[in-house]
């Protein structure tokens, strides 16, 4: 009685998801779906992952001679272009990562309908796709920065990981939130894009964040740090622009402490996303 039990306490209701723990259970398909995504990326290339390598380095010949040179903007910031790639690395990581996890569960609508498998796999495939683009532009900045005298301590190091941290959990949630609601409702999809293009405006990618502090009351000031993705910046400026040393920088304030704060909400907004996402998930196959 107690074995017939026991395999009775075994039995789920068929497409029962456990959200991203059922995921994590199926990693071996999730690492086959990132493998098919990012294999599309360069197909019929014949340079392939090079392509990663090259358009990085060409963006900082472009920053450093055409803002760097010709606009004079060295003479504002320290080590210019390199202080905006990395800002746009991150920010770059963030919009690939929620765009695509917008979009993610409509692109694979085909197989959404014939067969059952945790549906948060597409949203958390697309971060880790954005994630794997990245680390060929962040190991392009790290080279270019040994070349100007980048020596990071411990805390650098931490401030890079903490921020890829951020970034991936905020934009896995937003991905989730977004992208179930995108199924039923396609302008979720115009709505991201209209966010991704500002995102690189609302951080202190191309500007430094002591142009903001003297435009904004104090409130509002605090306001912009307790932006996860102002946060995640400015980490990883930490960690690549200031161990040039530049002249007159200056972390943003309270780094550390915000970025516990941006650490929290992309939690909140990790568990929200996924709240959303199993109330929805059962119109998926229907509204696809």
């Amino acid at each position: 009685m107690s074995h017939h039990t026991a395999e009775t306490a075994l039995l789920v209701q068929p497409g029962r998801s456990q959200g991203l723990l059922d995921v994590f259970r199926r990693r071996h398909l999730l690492a086959l779906i990132v493998r098919k995504e990012t294999q599309i990326r360069y197909r019929g290339s014949a340079f392939g992952w090079a392509w990663s390598y090259v358009k990085p380095l060409v963006q900082f010949g472009v920053f450093y001679v055409a803002l760097g040179v010709f606009l004079s903007l060295n003479k504002t910031i320290d080590f210019y272009a390199i202080y905006m790639i990395a800002g746009i690395t991150i920010v770059t990581f963030f919009n690939e990562a929620f765009s695509n996890g917008t979009r993610s569960l409509v692109d694979n609508a085909a197989l959404i309908k014939k067969i059952y498998l945790p549906r948060e796999m597409f949203p958390l495939a697309s971060m880790l796709v954005a994630a794997i683009n990245t680390i060929p532009q962040i190991i392009v900045v790290v080279v270019i920065s040994m070349f100007f005298g980048w020596v990071p301590g411990i805390g650098n190091i931490a401030a890079l990981i903490v921020a890829l941290l951020i970034v991936a959990l905020l934009a896995t949630g937003l991905g989730m939130l977004f992208g179930s609601v995108n199924v039923t409702f396609r302008d979720a999809q115009s709505l991201v894009e209209i966010i991704v293009m500002c995102a690189v405006w609302a951080s202190p990618v191309m500007y430094h964040w002591e142009m903001v502090s003297s435009k904004l009351p104090e409130w509002a000031f605090v306001l912009y740090r307790l932006n996860p993705l102002t946060v995640a910046v400015e980490l990883f400026h930490y960690g690549i622009w200031f161990p040039l040393r530049p002249q007159g920088g200056a972390p943003l304030p309270e780094l550390w402490t915000f970025a516990g704060w941006a650490m929290l909400t992309a939690l909140v907004v990790l568990t929200i996303g996924q709240i959303v996402f199993q109330r929805l998930e059962g119109r998926f196959a229907q509204d696809l």
